[in-house]
């Protein structure tokens, strides 16, 4: 399995995802036609699919061009997402699974950002694992909570920790830094994060992306999967009463207001 992540926009990433025993590639989140379409030109691929991880503009903006540029008949996306993703031909469900090539993929149902939010988890050769989670759970962050609420988020951000220490992380947005800042502000006795901060910081100043991450690194450094601890509940003000989901909801607002 070879993986390529594609800078588009601003601070999007798009990903080329590809069968190295058939060369048939899929592509993760087609924010917008050009920077994808230079990568394939490239990549000597056959394009089988597009996989849409929720319906935003910013991450399907560019499914029809690409549909119309190599005839992608296979457009994924959750079953709720029927009118809102360009081109969706495939309306799944949470654990459903298909193949493409080598690669078994298995959907999960992720709401929080949105409702229709969805990852995609790629079993590949020689064992290795990967998933891409959109807007829900990025490196040492997780989606604002746009439809979905604060117990959907919290579900979904579980759901995908309890997919293996080693399973490899690629989100939507290169927010790496920022959320890395918050992280130290609310569990600053945690010296992960600083680790975590100048890796991320020497990789950017080379231009080069911070993805992936990987689960076991989430759970050492972001503070939407430690809520739980003291040093956190103290930094957002909740009580060691509070459940865990209650203390997440004060987590998610406090880095909805810190600049």
């Amino acid at each position: 399995m070879r993986i390529v992540p594609i800078p588009c926009l601003s601070d999007n990433y798009a990903y080329l995802v590809v069968s190295e025993t058939t060369k048939e590639a899929a592509v993760v989140d087609a924010s917008e036609a050009q920077p994808v379409i230079a990568v394939l030109e490239k990549a000597g691929v056959e394009l089988a699919a597009i996989w849409s991880t929720h319906h935003h503009y910013d991450h399907v903006g560019g499914n029809e061009e690409i549909i119309g540029r190599f005839g992608v008949s296979d457009v994924y996306a959750h079953a709720s997402d029927r009118g809102r993703v360009p081109g969706q031909t495939k309306f799944m469900e949470s654990g459903q699974s298909f193949t493409m090539g080598s690669l078994i993929v298995e959907t999960l149902h992720i709401p929080g950002h949105t409702l229709g939010a969805m990852a995609y988890v790629v079993s590949g050769e020689g064992g290795a694992r990967a998933v891409f989670t959109g807007d829900t759970m990025f490196i040492a962050g997780c989606g604002r909570l746009f439809e979905g609420t604060p117990l959907q988020m919290y579900t979904s951000l579980a759901s995908l920790a309890r997919l293996g220490d080693e399973t490899e992380i690629y989100c939507g947005h290169e927010y790496t830094e920022a959320n890395l800042r918050f992280a130290a502000y609310v569990e600053p006795g945690n010296a992960d994060i600083g680790h975590a901060a100048r890796r991320a910081a020497a990789l950017r100043a080379e231009g080069k992306v911070t993805v992936p991450s990987t689960v076991a690194d989430e759970k050492r450094v972001s503070p939407f999967l430690r809520a739980s601890l003291p040093e956190i509940r103290r930094s957002v003000g909740v009580g060691a009463e509070a459940s865990e989901v209650e203390a997440f909801a004060a987590v998610r607002r406090a880095k909805d207001g810190f600049r």
